[in-house]
């Protein structure tokens, strides 16, 4: 089953040009971790050491599995998206003949009783006194506070992913035209995001006076680095914002795609159009850009009601008249 799964994440890089967080994600659903074992060792479990002689039991056996060890919907969803991926695959290079797993909707069949109804979750996302706090944490008197700045400036002027952040090179930034070159992010699409003066004039001051000067003798001559010079990875940039939050008394779990979220609905209620924010976050269906006009409204909702009299006025008499109806019964 390894030697079958090692091929298969091979294609995922080799054909689909998959990323590298998308490799990641699907040899951990398949593979397991530390806390919830994979869909093999729960195959070897029971005594199935053959993929082809996995059935929709097994199959179900394991999803009840996951529901009994406390793990979400989504990640459930996800797990098996993942197998699901991996099945389609067996079945193309013809090492079984037909998967246990139903096909997803692309593939015309029903997903029966593996679908999983999700919750509608909407992004969260920063209001601008709070993306301003975490701003006006990082010290610009030590090199590493420049860089951390640079880095919040570039996740909520621009939307980039926190995988792409950590693969900038140097030569992809333009500081005179306020562009940076993203290559092969998610989906291997390239594509130009901008960013504003502030973003601009971090970077600069960070590329000028706070990141440490490459050797020649490295190929890459990555953006943002580690003290010892090293390329920062996803992990590290993820401690650096969850130290800023606790400085900036933000009551919000805060990590990098929060900003990206916060970057998509600050555009939509500044009037952005819906098209231009899609090309922005590199969303290849319009679809997936569309939740966040639903998070626009919300917030628009919250506002109003908030500052207009009239909505106030009517806000109060709603709750005088539940509580009324209540105190009646």
């Amino acid at each position: 089953m390894q030697r079958l799964f090692d091929r298969y994440i091979a294609h995922l890089k080799a054909e689909r040009n998959a990323s590298p967080y998308t490799v990641r994600n699907y040899t951990t659903d398949i593979t397991g971790s530390k806390k919830v074992k994979g869909f093999f060792t729960f195959l070897m479990e029971k005594g199935i050491t053959s993929l082809d002689r996995v059935d929709r039991s097994a199959l179900r056996d394991y999803m009840a599995y996951l529901m009994a060890q406390g793990i979400c919907k989504r990640s459930i969803a996800r797990k098996l998206s993942a197998i699901r991926s991996f099945y389609r695959y067996l079945v193309r290079e013809e090492v079984i003949e037909k998967s246990p797993i139903p096909l997803d909707k692309r593939g015309g069949g029903r997903l029966s009783a593996f679908s999983i109804k999700l919750d509608k979750r909407l992004p969260a996302f920063l209001n601008v006194e709070e993306v301003q706090r975490l701003l006006a944490v990082p010290d610009l008197s030590h090199p590493t506070g420049r860089r951390d700045l640079a880095i919040l400036e570039l996740i909520y002027a621009s939307g980039v992913r926190v995988s792409e952040v950590v693969n900038l090179n140097l030569e992809q930034v333009n500081l005179d035209t306020r562009e940076i070159h993203v290559i092969k992010g998610k989906g291997a699409k390239d594509r130009i995001v901008l960013m504003g003066e502030p973003a601009a004039r971090a970077l600069a001051e960070y590329i000028n006076h706070g990141r440490k000067k490459r050797q020649t003798k490295w190929a890459e001559n990555p953006l943002f680095m580690s003290k010892t010079g090293k390329r920062l990875d996803e992990r590290a940039v993820q401690k650096i914002i969850t130290k800023i939050t606790a400085k900036a008394d933000v009551d919000k779990r805060v990590y990098p795609h929060i900003l990206r979220h916060t970057f998509a609905t600050h555009l939509l209620d500044g009037g952005a159009d819906l098209r231009v924010v899609q090309e922005l976050l590199g969303h290849s269906n319009l679809s997936t850009t569309e939740i966040y006009t639903q998070v626009s409204k919300t917030q628009a909702r919250k506002i109003y009601l908030a500052a207009h009299p009239f909505a106030q006025e009517k806000e109060k008499d709603d709750k005088d008249n539940q509580q009324a109806t209540k105190d009646t019964l």
